[in-house]
Parts: C-alpha cells; structure tokens; sequence
C-alpha cells in the first residue's frame, strides 16, 4: 500500500482547515470551529497512517540491501526521517499534534488560524520546490542509531516553536494600540516578507521547467523578481513588496478587533507562548544540540566543527535561551519576549530550510 495517498488527503485536510480556521475567526461561529477541528483531526490521522506505511516500506528497503542487520537497528534506520521530504512531512506531523493538545488543553480554536497555515505552506512548499517523495538509500554518515533521537526531537522541539510563533504574532496583534508601535511595524514587516518570499517562489517556479524545477532552490530561487537580470524586473519587485507590506501595515490592525471578540486573551497566548517554548527548548537541546554532536563525533570524528549548519542551531539555541532568560531573570514580559518569541521561529526556518538549501556543509548531503 502507498502512504502517498493518505499523505496527500491529509494535505488536503490540512489546507481546508486553514479555510475553516480562518473562516471561524471571521465569523465566530461554534459550528464553524468545531468542523475546523475535525478537518484537522482527519487530516492528522490519515498522516499518521501515512507515516507508518512509509516506515514499513523503508524498513523493507532497508532489508532487502542489509539482510543481515537485527530488526532494532533496521526499525531505526529505516525510520521516516531520512532526508527533506521525510523530515518536511514529520515537523507538520508534530505540529498538528501539539496544536491539537493545546486546543483541547485550553478549550480555545482560535489559534488554529495561526498555526494550520504554517502547515498548509509547508506542504505547498514540498509541491512546488520538486522536493523528492522516494525511498532513498541511506548515506555511510547517516548510518546511525542516533538517527531517529536526533531528528525526532529535533522536529518535536521545532513543531513546539512553530506554535510559539503563532500565538506570539497573535499576542503581538492583540496588545498593540496602534500602527506606530514597534512591535506592530515588526510583526507587520515579518509577514509580508513571509508571503512575498512565497508569491516570489511562485512565480519563479512559474517560469522554470521541470529540469530546471530540481535546482529550484540552489541556483533559480528569486532569479524571477528580486534577482532577476533585469534592473526594471528588480526595480517593480522592490516597489510591489514595499507596497504589499504597506498594506498589511494599513489594514493589518482590523485583526486586532476579530481576536478581541473571541474567547482569547493576551495572558492565554503569552502562557501557550511561554509553555510550547517551555517544552520546545529542552528538546532541541538534548535532540538538536547533544545528541547532534554525539552523533557528530561517531560519524565525522568531532563534536563540533562550525558546519552551517551547527552553527544556526546555536544560533537559534542562543535566541530561545534569551527568551527563557529574559522572561526567568529579567522578569520581561509583554511585546518584547513576544518579539524574541517571532524571532526565534525566524532562526528555526533558517536553521533547516536556509541552511539546508542554501548554503554548503556536512548536513547538505541528501536534502536531509
């Protein structure tokens, strides 16, 4: 049986539910709310479904090129984790699931509209970046029991920092009282980079072939607008997303009153805010950091040795424990740990994505 067809339905369900979230915000009905919810239940079950029968099916390809190896050690390498793709589809996994823990937990939906579309991009991205969707062998330096603890707890820490961000921009947009703040203008800025990059990734992959669709990312990202050959292109790309982010500066401030008429306040979101961060950063650090370099040091013969790509994961480790240290020993509260919070998530995509796709280093291998 393939698991693309429930991943594929589960996709799907996800991307209703980003429609019926928001339309639950818009027009505050119960009814609404709770068939957001059951999308988003269906969607997580037939992703569940889909990532065991994708487990089995590695473990059998695992099999079939190491017939001699002991079932603990296939079960844990042929976990489905293995390279971008695998990983793209397990951080929505986990995010849906701690989305649905604190809705139940605090009896509240309207954060949904905030953390679904996060999954919904994710698996826009997996579509239109040609990412690849087969069972691939295993690279020597990826051989490894540490395999499925480091990149498990790795993306449950990031699942949990994805839900961070979603309540700390909503906290941020309910708080503010004007356009003038500064924590307005941030968060104003910080989604319209967001949504330009994605119209721009659109459109570039509007203009390539599917050859050229392999190397998306390496060598055509943004080539269609901001680095494009052409000085006007460039010049009209620059003035549309000052314009854009004008927009959602001007208009921007209407989800403020939406938010207020809702069951949800400042001190709910700071506290998810506060809490997923809670959970989030000892499992990176023990998944992400720890168990990173133990692997590191088997694999490569170091702990540590400034890759890329261990250098942001610091980098963001660095950003979270400001957040807790801030909040602990600083006694901060309000606009500005939300905006570390934002911060933060910022770092996480980098970390992954950035790092993954952009630039070179050990962790470049395998689009893993």
């Amino acid at each position: 049986m393939s698991s693309s067809i429930f991943f594929d339905i589960s996709a799907f369900a996800y991307i209703l539910a980003m429609v019926i979230y928001i339309g639950y915000i818009a027009f505050r009905n119960n009814a609404v709310g709770k068939a957001a919810t059951s999308v988003t239940i269906f969607g997580f079950i037939n992703q569940s479904i889909a990532l065991l029968i994708r487990w089995v099916n590695s473990y059998d390809y695992w099999l079939a090129s190491h017939p001699s190896s002991a079932f603990i050690e296939s079960l844990l390498r042929a976990a489905p984790l293995r390279n971008l793709y695998e990983s793209l589809i397990f951080f929505v996994w986990s995010l849906i699931l701690i989305h649905l823990i604190i809705e139940f937990r605090y009896k509240n939906r309207s954060l949904g509209a905030f953390v679904t579309p996060i999954a919904a991009l994710t698996l826009a991205f997996i579509d239109v970046s040609g990412t690849s969707k087969e069972i691939q062998p295993l690279i020597p330096a990826l051989q490894s029991n540490w395999l499925l603890f480091h990149v498990l707890l790795s993306f449950l820490g990031y699942a949990a920092f994805g839900v961070s961000f979603g309540a700390a921009v909503a906290y941020i947009i309910m708080i503010t009282e004007s356009r003038e703040e500064k924590a307005y203008i941030f968060w104003s800025i910080v989604v319209g980079i967001f949504l330009i990059v994605l119209i721009a990734m659109g459109i570039d992959l509007l203009s390539l072939t599917a050859v050229q669709r392999k190397e998306f990312i390496q060598s055509y990202f943004l080539k269609a607008t901001f680095r494009s050959s052409s000085g006007g292109i460039v010049a009209v790309s620059w003035v549309v997303s000052i314009a854009f982010v004008f927009a959602i500066w001007r208009f921007g401030f209407g989800l403020k009153k939406i938010l207020t008429s809702l069951s949800i306040t400042p001190n709910m979101l700071d506290e998810i805010t506060y809490k997923s961060i809670a959970i989030g950063f000892p499992l990176f650090t023990l998944g992400g950091l720890l168990m990173g370099a133990i692997w590191a040091n088997s694999a490569w013969g170091k702990y540590w040795g400034w890759d890329p790509k261990e250098t942001w994961s610091l980098i963001t480790w660095f950003v979270y424990a400001l957040y807790l240290h801030s909040r602990f020993v600083a006694g901060w509260r309000g606009k500005r740990v939300a905006i570390i919070a934002v911060i933060g998530f910022i770092a996480v995509i980098f970390t992954y994505l950035g790092v993954n796709l952009l630039l070179s280093g050990l962790h470049a291998y395998g689009e893993a």
